[in-house]
């Protein structure tokens, strides 16, 4: 199974719940449906990474020991201290 496949599986449970709280609406299932897909969204949004290149869905070519303990300090407001 996919990413997409997996968040449309997702997606589709999270709408049929909002569709049975609101006691099975009629008409209702594209609401239901864009509310789950922003729920998903929006948790998506506050995971982090681990860092490292590794872990990174698309790394870059080259990685430099800066990019490595900048990566590793993200998110946080100060830069390396090698930097």
């Amino acid at each position: 199974m996919d990413d997409r496949e997996r968040d449309d599986n997702e997606i589709r449970l999270r709408a049929y719940q909002l569709w049975e709280a609101e006691g099975r609406p009629q008409g209702r299932d594209r609401d239901h449906w864009h509310q789950a897909a922003a729920e998903l969204e929006a948790a998506r949004a506050c995971e982090v990474r681990p860092a490292g290149r590794k872990a990174m869905k698309y790394p870059p070519k080259t990685w430099s020991i800066v990019d490595e303990q900048s990566d590793e300090s993200f998110p946080a407001s100060d830069p390396p201290g090698n930097y």
